[in-house]
């Protein structure tokens, strides 16, 4: 599970196996119990639990903030 960074607490990372064939690219969140997986284009909710809605609202932005990094870091370890 390689992360891409951190965030007040939030790791933002994705799964070595992303299925077959591999999903479009996005980014999964984990803080504590709560989890949350996020597609990029364009940055949106994909799957959530344990978040409220106001966390969400908070993550899609950082998620577009760091869009670029998140592909770049998708590409590198996909190929």
């Amino acid at each position: 599970m390689p992360t891409v960074f951190q965030w007040k607490g939030h790791r933002f990372f994705f799964y070595s196996n992303e299925g077959n064939p591999r999903e479009p690219v996005h980014i999964h969140v984990r803080r504590g119990d709560a989890a949350a997986k996020f597609w990029l284009n364009p940055p949106h909710v994909a799957d959530s639990y344990g978040f409220s809605a106001s966390d969400l609202r908070q993550l899609v932005a950082v998620v577009e903030e760091h869009r670029e990094d998140i592909e770049r870091a998708w590409h590198e370890h996909f190929g």
